[in-house]
C-alpha cells in the first residue's frame, strides 16, 4: 500500500464523527423517566437493549394482564443495539456451518425455528408499526480469494445434499459481480430469504413504544446494582429505589451480569465501522447493488457491509479487539488507527467509489461467548433468567432468547427449553492472563490462516477438537 494511498484513503475519514450514525438522529425519542420510587411487579427485566425490549413485548402479548417493568441504565438502544450494522438474520447459531458443527442432530430444527423467528420479527414490524427501514434482501457470503470461492462451491454442494440449502444460490464470479460490482469478487452464496437489512437504532426505539403502549413501565437511566432474593421473589436495587419482582430477566449483553457465576462466560470484543455519505445515483450504479442485499466476505478477518436506507454504505469488521482483562470502557469505543485500515479496504473493494467520504465512525463491544451463539439458563430457584453471549449476531436471535428466557421462567417444557443449545452451556474463559494470550494467538493464527489459503495451524485445529471452533 503506497504512502500516498494511505493519505489519500485517510483522507476520507476527515469528517467522520466519533458516533454511530444510527444513533445521530435528530428524531431520537426521549428518554422514559428514571425510577425514583420503590416499586412492585411480577416480571422485572433488566436491559433496554434488543433482548430486553423482546422479552418485555413478548411477556405482555402472552399475557396483558403480567406487571412488567424494564429498567435500563442510560438510554434503550444505546450500547450493541443501536450501533450494530442492522444484520437481521435467521441463524440461531451464528451462521450454518458453526450450529451443523455443534449441533447436528438438530440442525434442521434450530434452522427452522431461525427461519420462524425471522418471520415474527417481520411480522412485529408490522403489527406494532415500526418504522425500521425492514428490508427482507438476504445476504451473500462473498470470496475474495480462489481457495475461499472454491469452499464456498463445495459448502453449497454439502448443503444441498443435507438438505439445509433452501433459498441459497451459489454465484460464480460473474453472477456475483452482476449483483455487487467489486473487482475482489470471486463468488458469493445468496441466502435470498435468511437476512433482513433493517435501522438498528429504530429497532429498538419502535420496540421501547410498543412495550410502553401494551403497558410496560419503562425506566430508563435506571441502572441495577444488586439482585438479591426478597421472599418469594427477587429484589433489584437501583440508585433512587428499589424493585421487587416475582421474576426477573437479565437481558444485560457484555455488561457484568446480576448473577456473578455468569461473568465468566462472556468477553468485550470490540468491532469497529464506517458509513459513508449517501451515494450519488453515479455512484450506486458503478457498483450496482440493485438488490440491496446484506455482504459479507469470507475471510477469517471478515468484513461486512450493507447499503442504508439513504444509499450509504456502511462498511465494518475485520478488527476484533479484546482489551486485557475483559474490561468494558468507552475510550474503546473510538480506534483511529482500525478506521484508517477499514477506509483502506473499503476502496480496495470499491476503487470505482474514489473520492467518497466517511460521516460516521464508530465502535463497540461485542459479548462473545466460546461457542459464537447465545447460552442460557436460570439462577435462584428459577425466579431469574438470563440468556447472552449473541457474538455479534443478536439483532434477530435476541427475540428467540426472549422466548427462552419466559419459557424458562414459567418453567414449561417446549420446543425450545429441549433443545441441546438451549440446555447445555459453552466452555467459560480461564481467568487472565490466560485468556487474553489465548485471545491474542487465536487474532494471530487467523490472520496466519487468511494469508495461507485458509489453512489452519495446530493452535486453531486444537481449538477445533476442543470445541471452541474459532472461525470468525
Amino acid at each position: 500500500m503506497a504512502p500516498g494511498a494511505m493519505n489519500r484513503w485517510t483522507h476520507s475519514l476527515s469528517d467522520a464523527q466519533p458516533v454511530p450514525y444510527w444513533l445521530d438522529d435528530p428524531g431520537r425519542p426521549r428518554p422514559q423517566p428514571a425510577l425514583t420510587t420503590s416499586e412492585t411487579c411480577d416480571l422485572l427485566v433488566v436491559g433496554g437493549g434488543y433482548s430486553g425490549l423482546w422479552t418485555a413485548l413478548i411477556a405482555k402479548e402472552r399475557d396483558p394482564g403480567r406487571d412488567v417493568v424494564l429498567v435500563e441504565g442510560r438510554e434503550v438502544g444505546w450500547a450493541a443495539s443501536g450501533r450494530n450494522g442492522g444484520f437481521c438474520a435467521a441463524s440461531l447459531t451464528h451462521g450454518l456451518p458453526n450450529g451443523l458443527a455443534r449441533w447436528p442432530q438438530e440442525i434442521h430444527r434450530l434452522q427452522e425455528l431461525g427461519a420462524r423467528n425471522l418471520d415474527a420479527i417481520e411480522a412485529a414490524v408490522a403489527r406494532h408499526s415500526i418504522d425500521c427501514d425492514f428490508e427482507r434482501t438476504g445476504e451473500i457470503d462473498v470470496a475474495t480469494e480462489p481457495y475461499q470461492a472454491a469452499e464456498l462451491r463445495d459448502w453449497h454442494e454439502e448443503t444441498v445434499r443435507r438438505g439445509l440449502a433452501e433459498d441459497v444460490e451459489y454465484l460464480d464470479a460473474e453472477a456475483v459481480r452482476e449483483q455487487v460490482n467489486s473487482p475482489t469478487f470471486q463468488a458469493g452464496l445468496w441466502d435470498r430469504r435468511g437476512v433482513a437489512m433493517l435501522h438498528p437504532a429504530k429497532l429498538a426505539w419502535g420496540l421501547k413504544q410498543a412495550c410502553v403502549k401494551l403497558g410496560v413501565r419503562v425506566h430508563e437511566h435506571t441502572p441495577a446494582l444488586t439482585l438479591k432474593p426478597y421472599g418469594a421473589g427477587m429484589a433489584v436495587r437501583t440508585p433512587y429505589g428499589r424493585i421487587r419482582a416475582r421474576q426477573v430477566a437479565l437481558g444485560t449483553n457484555i455488561f457484568p451480569s446480576l448473577v456473578r457465576r455468569v461473568r465468566s462466560y462472556t468477553v468485550p470484543v470490540y468491532d469497529y465501522a464506517l458509513m459513508t455519505e449517501p451515494l450519488t445515483e453515479g455512484q450506486l450504479a458503478s457498483i450496482g447493488w440493485k438488490n440491496r442485499q446484506g455482504l459479507g466476505d469470507s475471510a477469517n478477518q471478515f468484513h461486512y457491509f450493507r447499503l442504508s436506507a439513504d444509499n450509504r454504505v456502511l462498511w465494518g469488521g475485520y478488527d476484533a479487539v479484546y482489551p486485557y482483562g475483559g474490561r468494558v470502557r468507552a475510550e474503546y469505543d473510538d480506534r483511529p488507527e482500525t478506521y484508517a485500515k477499514l477506509a483502506g479496504h473499503f476502496f480496495t473493494c470499491f476503487p470505482q467509489l474514489e473520492g467518497v467520504r466517511f460521516t460516521h465512525a464508530w465502535g463497540g463491544a461485542i459479548d462473545t461467548c466460546s461457542r459464537f451463539s447465545a447460552f442460557f439458563g436460570t439462577a435462584h430457584q428459577r425466579k431469574v433468567a438470563y440468556a447472552a453471549g449473541y457474538t455479534g449476531l443478536g439483532v434477530g436471535a435476541t427475540r428467540f432468547g426472549a422466548e427462552v428466557m419466559l419459557d424458562l421462567l414459567s418453567g414449561e417444557r417446549t420446543e425450545r427449553t429441549e433443545l441441546d443449545m438451549v440446555r447445555k452451556k459453552p466452555l467459560p474463559f480461564p481467568p487472565e492472563p490466560f485468556a487474553w494470550t489465548g485471545i491474542a494467538l487465536t487474532k494471530w493464527s487467523l490472520a496466519r490462516a487468511d494469508a495461507q489459503a485458509g489453512r489452519r495451524n495446530l493452535w486453531l485445529r486444537t481449538m477445533d477438537r476442543l470445541g471452541l471452533g474459532f472461525d470468525s
